[in-house]
């Protein structure tokens, strides 16, 4: 069940990401330049999962059915009105749960061919990890920016 959360909370991150490297896409400009100081580090962001509502009559509904499973006449009513508010309440617990999600960032100081100093933050790919003196481009677009190695 956490497995699901976990991809229906983070696949967004990345369906929505502002550069996607398989993708072809207009550049603005690109800017040449030298990496001058890398540093790696990490965010953590809370994210707390809402409720909507339907969970917990999801719940209620489902802890009814099985309540009304147990006993006979008034307590039966009774296992079902029992059942019903027990697992309203253990949905509700489960939909308001927080959940921390931890990025990976690079931050460049880059500098130019033209003598300028540019500092650029995003995120960490496995495939093009930055060191001091490393050749790049900076990208830019019309919602943003990104630093690839120069080949």
């Amino acid at each position: 069940m956490k497995k699901w959360v976990w991809i229906l909370l983070i696949f967004p991150l990345f369906a929505n990401a502002a550069y996607q490297r398989n993708v072809a896409r207009q550049v603005n400009e690109v800017v040449f330049g030298q990496v001058d100081s890398v540093r790696y580090m990490t965010q953590q962001d809370i994210v707390k999962a809402e409720s909507n509502g339907w969970e917990t009559l999801l719940g209620a509904v489902v802890g009814g059915v099985i309540g009304n499973q147990f006993g006979g006449g008034t307590g039966r009513e009774v296992a079902t009105a029992v059942g019903a508010v027990a697992g309203a309440s253990v949905a509700r617990n489960q939909a308001n749960q927080s959940y921390s999600v931890e990025y990976r960032l690079v931050e460049l100081l880059i500098q130019t061919e033209d003598k300028r100093l540019i500092n650029v933050i995003q995120d960490v790919d496995s495939n093009m990890i930055f060191q001091s003196g490393d050749r790049v481009r900076i990208l830019y677009f019309n919602d943003g920016v990104r630093v690839d190695r120069e080949y």
